[in-house]
């Protein structure tokens, strides 16, 4: 992203957010009335502008990777909530609503909301011009992952890491370097059992299928278009071993045919996900 300026990409994870509650075909993969709101306000137009080429191969297959890798996210993450966890940290949270649609089980949580400051204050300009008010059990924590301390910034935002945390690092890993990376990883690692951290990978182009090359090459070429290149790649052999060097006792790989058949069988919509993007769920 450009320096002092928002991220686009999160604009673009929530605009997807909201077609699929406009457009896409019943059941919904993820439930979210608030992403229209709040989409519509951050970037007027943004969202008229996707529905039109919502049919799109391209589009499509964001969509589905926004819907299935949230959706996991905070399955991961109610069924930490019955292990004791009371803490969820949304690393890079963007636009995400979590915090303003939470569910039942979530009342019970601290949620922190990490991410670039120029983004942040976006997102709580954009909540108050939306009208959307802000939770009593969210704090926000202000954090550049290539200068900051992600520590220090969640201390300040009363993280206890003396207790267990379920943390959320969607569509964020490829825009970072591998220094940044490993120092989160590093710290996640180091909390309580049972503390996880979903994660989202890109993967070198020798993973993707052929028929997705082109996709993927148009898809970079987006990403270096709006400021964000993508830094980071990962083989998800190399990531899992990786985590469990850390000190991760689980690793659970949710690839991209998995997601398939999990989340988007048999719909008539045809939301699949592409095969650019993976998921894991690492827990201590």
């Amino acid at each position: 992203m450009h320096q002092g300026e928002p991220s686009r990409t999160a604009l673009n994870a929530a605009v997807q957010r909201a077609i699929h509650q406009l457009a896409d075909d019943e059941p919904k993969i993820l439930t979210d009335p608030v992403a229209a709101r709040l989409a519509e306000v951050a970037a007027p137009g943004a969202i008229a502008a996707g529905m039109e080429t919502r049919s799109l191969s391209l589009p499509k297959r964001a969509r589905a990777l926004t819907l299935f890798r949230l959706r996991f996210a905070e399955d991961e993450l109610a069924n930490l909530t019955l292990q004791g966890v009371r803490q969820y940290v949304i690393l890079g949270a963007g636009l995400d609503t979590f915090a303003y649609r939470q569910p039942p089980f979530a009342e019970a949580l601290h949620m922190i909301e990490v991410d670039h400051p120029a983004t942040q204050a976006w997102k709580r300009a954009s909540l108050a011009a939306a009208g959307i008010p802000l939770p009593p059990n969210l704090t926000w924590a202000p954090v550049d992952f290539e200068r900051d301390t992600l520590s220090d910034q969640l201390v300040s935002a009363a993280f206890d890491s003396a207790r267990p945390a379920c943390f959320a690092w969607l569509g964020v890993t490829q825009y970072l370097t591998h220094p940044a990376i490993d120092d989160t990883l590093r710290f996640v690692a180091a909390l309580p059992a049972p503390s996880t951290l979903v994660l989202t990978l890109i993967v070198p182009e020798s993973v993707v299928p052929p028929e997705e090359h082109a996709a993927m090459h148009q898809l970079l070429e987006m990403a270096a278009g709006v400021g964000e290149p993508f830094l980071t790649f990962f083989h998800p052999d190399k990531l899992r071993a990786r985590l469990h060097e850390l000190g991760f006792a689980r690793v659970v790989h949710l690839t991209p045919t998995e997601a398939n058949a999990r989340y988007f069988a048999g719909r008539r919509d045809g939301l699949q996900a592409r095969h650019l993007e993976h998921v894991m769920a690492a827990t201590v």
